[in-house]
């Protein structure tokens, strides 16, 4: 999920000229209207475990950001339940204090991830000042509990680690002949009555449903080692057929977003490449209060007084978590060194890290200085269409190129821009081959990583001792 802030802009302004709701009045025999803030995941979620067959309350509209594209849609009648034949209409963030005053809102849920508790409490005070109660749903009310073992991998920010640590995890079972199939954070971009449960097994999956860079970017890793993925919109639904097949279900979590599932053994990955964060953004701060382990990732590259400061943080927060030191150690296949060094290369890294990440630098820029590019060339002279809307959001990326492609405009976009660069080579830090998604007229090299642990007690260790606690460290399988 790619986080755009929007402050009080004048069309927000203007919205001081509508007038200010009745309170007393009351629609649809005494139901609570409510508005649901989102970006096409966690808002319909929530809406799914608290309100969808909840006649207490009327759901009015969702209000989207971050995601390009997702207004001006609706959330189904097929996935809305009874209550809503007519399915629930998604606008934009922009229109929110104009809803709210249309529809005589009493309930504003805020239901997505990865932003400062400053942004929270700015959109907090808009709605207020408007009458509405603002309101977050916890875990008690959003998290389905499964009937297989559970482990989670959230973040206090997008862009710390959890990928390479769920794949750890996979592995991990995997050696002792366990069955783990991961369940994605909601990235449902297209169809959602098609996406309601997605299964993917193959590259050829990828393909099937039609998938955007940034979902490719979550399942191919996975997909590309014979590991199984899930994901979608109706989580309920989603659960129950992975524990089909399932030994252990991993919950592989979006952004720094909780978990939708109980967990009985929850991993938050911290960062100390952005120390401080861990008690700055919503909700990974909640992450850490939460979590039996914390894993403080790339310890080979950050300064060690920014990794004091973070283990001082978080031992604060949490002094009942385990805390375990980990590297993501990036290579560059050798036979591909001599096409990056003393070469002119254009940088193209993972676009959540970059965008509402926040993160200077990826995985790619890092194995190009190391394997001794001669220049790393700016892009934004060969920004193509959506691209310079990217980065007129997000300044800050510099000579770097986010991987955008939401949809069939971006990735045609991302595409002629690289076309477009001045440069000798590719260096891609994504998780995805960029090649198996656009036709590029250069050579592309690929920058990978995997979770590393530092000394003792290794995260393995730790989980099964965590799961073991609880009586849900399964015993090892015999090969067949």
């Amino acid at each position: 999920m790619k986080s755009v802030y929007r402050g009080i802009t004048s069309s927000s302004c203007s919205m001081r000229k509508l007038s200010m709701p009745q309170t007393s009045i009351r629609r649809f025999s005494q139901r609570r209207n409510v508005l649901i803030m989102g970006a096409a995941g966690r808002d319909f979620h929530n809406f799914n475990m608290k309100y969808r067959d909840n006649e207490d309350y009327n759901v009015v509209a969702f209000t989207a950001t971050q995601i390009p594209g997702i207004d001006g849609r609706e959330y189904p009648s097929a996935l809305c339940g009874k209550l809503y034949p007519n399915g629930i209409p998604i606008h934009e963030e922009d229109e929110l204090e104009a809803l709210i005053a249309k529809h005589n809102v009493e309930d504003v849920v805020f239901s997505y991830s990865d932003v400062s508790n400053d942004y929270l409490m700015e959109r907090a005070s808009r709605v207020m000042s408007y009458g509405a109660n603002f309101s977050l749903l916890g875990r008690n009310e959003t998290q389905l509990v499964s009937s297989k073992p559970v482990i989670s991998v959230l973040a206090v920010r997008t862009g710390c680690g959890k990928s390479q640590t769920s794949r750890y995890i996979v592995e991990h079972f995997r050696d002792r002949g366990l069955k783990v199939v991961a369940i994605r954070h909601p990235m449902p971009y297209g169809d959602l009555v098609k996406q309601k449960v997605q299964r993917y097994a193959s590259v050829d999956d990828l393909v099937k449903h039609e998938c955007t860079i940034e979902e490719r970017e979550e399942y191919e890793p996975y997909v590309v080692r014979d590991a199984i993925i899930y994901a979608g919109v109706d989580y309920e639904a989603i659960l129950r057929e992975a524990e089909k097949e399932a030994d252990i279900i991993l919950w592989d979590g979006g952004n720094n977003d909780m978990s939708f599932i109980r967990a009985d053994c929850e991993i938050t990955i911290v960062d100390p490449h952005r120390p401080g964060h861990e008690y700055t953004y919503y909700p990974g701060q909640t992450n850490v209060y939460s979590s039996d382990i914390l894993v403080i990732n790339k310890v080979a590259t950050a300064d060690r007084e920014d990794i004091m400061q973070v283990r001082d943080n978080v031992t604060a927060m949490n002094p009942n978590a385990v805390i375990v030191e980990a590297a993501s150690p990036i290579t560059v296949d050798e036979s591909e060194i001599s096409m990056v060094k003393g070469k002119r290369v254009l940088v193209v890294e993972d676009g959540p890290t970059l965008t509402h990440g926040g993160m200077k630098y990826g995985a790619g820029m890092v194995a190009a200085r190391r394997v001794g590019a001669a220049q790393i060339v700016d892009p934004r002279p060969f920004l193509v269409g959506s691209l310079q809307d990217t980065f007129a959001h997000y300044p800050e990326i510099g000579r770097l190129l986010p991987a955008m492609g939401y949809g069939d405009r971006q990735v045609k976009d991302l595409e002629a821009t690289i076309n477009a660069t001045d440069c000798d080579v590719v260096v891609s830090g994504t998780p995805i081959d960029l090649r198996r998604v656009v036709k590029v007229n250069k050579p592309v090299v690929r920058a990978q990583y995997d979770l590393q642990c530092i000394g003792k007690p290794t995260l393995s260790q730790v989980i099964d001792e965590k799961l073991a606690e609880k009586g849900k460290l399964l015993k090892q399988k015999q090969a067949k």
